[in-house]
């Protein structure tokens, strides 16, 4: 097949290199230059991927796999195209900001050709597929879907750093807008996918059809959701906890060991391109769902609600040098998506504290970059809020903060026994 696919970023690019890698010719579309020249060269255009550089370097060398920046180049002639263009949440309305998925459509649209599949990756609202993308390419084209060409959505469900582990892992979930676009797609995905044997799964491993676009868009939005939810809950124990001298590890624990229960870790933040955004997508359709809503405000007020325990245990923060450690929005990835860094950050400092951040993944420029002061072991600080669960804080001691008065651990991931001496108040340790 001649496949196409729209935006290289962290999840595109390698579903281009696993397109390619199954013997396909594949060629991508991005808008920014460099990642173009990049993948042309055959180098990564960020770190950080399992084995996405040697797949490049056998690929582009090969001529299976190449980018540009024109449309007219990649999509007439296409067997398929798929687009994996970020969608963007508005952070005061919470509303969907579809403007850069608008555009690659309307420029896939225009140099759109018979017989050609388009799928959607990118986690969308219930209904978007169907009336907002199937409109604008026949208007574009003027070809007519379900006849001409097929559209279908089937979201991705990997994590970056992971793709081409998670893409054997899980099933690869597929809706069409009609029978024969879902058979279409199905025989795509199966062309250019392999898949893992799971004996846990109730059927198997593979491509779900799940009947129409919409039921395919709720579930990714459904996955994505509980997680947020699960972990508001958690959180709300933990605040409940902390309050009256109980460990909610252990009881988290303890609630886990019977099958019916799978109570997530609270944190001072979740963060990511999916857990916090997806949600607000769910809740642009579905208004009433206050349960999801109320999981989301409360896992975005964690961060000033540690700042806030913080200040309470040294009375204020006015005047003190506080260090947050971690700035990627989880350990061991080199991403701030929607990190808790920015709004612990943005607390301290509403406090009066002078803030400044330390993470082992980013040189002190890139955190400059960020609009963060950075921050290095062994300078003092009166104040040290941990955000990110990196490997390298397990270890962390009170001499590593020359004059720390109190270690807030919004991941409980340092050694409690290590701070014996020094207050140390983590989330859901009473």
């Amino acid at each position: 097949m001649r496949i196409a696919v729209v935006a290289l970023g962290k999840i595109g690019l390698p579903l281009a290199v696993q397109f390619a890698d199954a013997g396909h010719e594949v060629i991508g579309v991005d808008v920014n230059e460099a990642t173009v020249a990049s993948v042309n060269a055959g180098v990564e255009p960020f770190p950080g991927e399992a084995r996405l550089q040697d797949r490049l370097t056998e690929l582009v060398p090969a001529g299976r796999l190449r980018a540009t920046t024109h449309y007219a180049e990649a999509i007439p002639g296409a067997d398929a195209v798929v687009l994996v263009v970020p969608l963007f949440v508005d952070d005061t309305t919470w509303a969907p900001d579809f403007a850069w998925m608008d555009a690659a459509t309307r420029s896939l649209a225009t140099h759109l050709t018979a017989g050609t599949l388009v799928s959607y990756e990118t986690t969308l609202p219930v209904g978007t597929t169907r009336h907002r993308w199937k409109p604008m390419l026949e208007e574009g084209s003027g070809l007519v879907e379900g006849t001409d060409f097929h559209v279908v959505f089937s979201p991705e469900r990997v994590l970056t750093g992971r793709v081409f582990a998670d893409l054997r892992k899980y099933p690869k979930l597929i809706g069409g807008l009609s029978e024969a676009g879902a058979r279409r797609a199905r025989d795509f995905y199966e062309a250019v996918l392999s898949f893992d044997e799971r004996p846990d799964l109730p059927r198997p491993n593979g491509v779900w059809d799940l009947g129409s676009a919409e039921a395919a868009e709720m579930a990714k939005l459904a996955e994505t959701t509980y997680r947020d939810v699960n972990i508001g809950l958690a959180n709300q124990f933990a605040l409940f906890a902390s309050d009256h001298g109980i460990d909610v590890y252990q009881v988290i624990e303890a609630c886990n060991s019977q099958p019916y229960s799978h109570i997530h870790r609270p944190g001072i933040a979740v963060g990511g391109h999916c857990i916090p955004v997806y949600p607000r997508l769910y809740l642009s359709t579905d208004a009433d769902a206050d349960l999801v809503r109320t999981a989301r405000v409360l896992n975005a007020s964690m961060p000033d609600r540690l700042v806030a325990r913080s200040a309470e245990v040294l009375g204020s923060l006015d005047g003190l040098r506080a260090v947050v450690l971690g700035a990627a929005y989880r350990g061991g990835v080199k991403e701030t998506a929607f990190s808790g860094v920015f709004p612990t950050v943005a607390a301290l400092a509403e406090r009066g504290a002078t803030v400044s951040v330390h993470d082992p993944l980013y040189s002190d420029d890139e955190l400059r970059a960020l609009g963060l002061e950075p921050y290095s072991l062994g300078q003092p600080a009166d104040l040290a809020v941990l955000q990110t669960d990196h490997y390298d804080y397990r270890d962390l001691r009170p001499a590593d903060i020359p004059g720390v008065r109190l270690l807030v651990d919004g991941r409980n991931a340092t050694d409690a026994a290590a701070w014996v001496g020094t207050p140390r108040l983590a989330v859901g340790v009473g």
